[in-house]
């Protein structure tokens, strides 16, 4: 097997995919990344947020500005320094959050329905897991080779 052909060809499909995906969005994806941090990981800075998405921080500042003008995120100043602001993502953030993963879930599942076979549906959930291991190798955050993944497949409903 040729494995920089494999890479090549899962990076293609990967980033078609998730531009397919994201078309359904009502919100830039940048804004919905910050959000999306911060109901995960709970309040952080700017400059955490640049980290995270791989960004400048004057990028990440204008989606930060963007999402308070819109009362989605609000700012507190950082218990430690209080030079900087912590962000917390407020209760309209988490509903507009869910509303854009409802959406983008929607969408991938009815593709899921209309596209694969029962079957491919099986092969397609435990592929999932597969490619949970990839991104944690990835980002760093990489379980023991050979060590099952946190993510078991779920139960299709019949």
């Amino acid at each position: 097997m040729d494995e920089d052909a494999l890479a090549e060809e899962l990076r293609q499909s990967l980033g078609e995919l998730v531009r397919a995906v994201r078309a359904v969005d009502a919100m830039p994806p940048g804004e919905a990344a910050i959000l999306g941090y911060l109901d995960r990981d709970g309040p952080l800075t700017t400059a955490d947020l640049a980290r995270l998405r791989r960004v400048t921080h004057q990028s990440a500042a204008k989606s930060v500005k963007d999402l308070s003008a819109a009362g989605l995120v609000r700012g507190e100043r950082h218990p430690d320094d209080g030079r900087k602001l912590l962000l917390h993502l407020t209760g309209a953030g988490l509903s507009r959050l869910r509303r854009e993963r409802t959406r983008r879930t929607g969408a991938l599942g009815a593709a899921v329905r209309e596209t694969f076979t029962p079957e491919e549906q099986l092969r397609l959930s435990e592929s999932v897991a597969l490619l949970s291991r990839l991104t944690a190798h990835l980002t760093g955050d990489r379980p023991p080779r050979g060590a099952p993944s946190p993510i078991e497949p779920q139960p299709r409903k019949r």
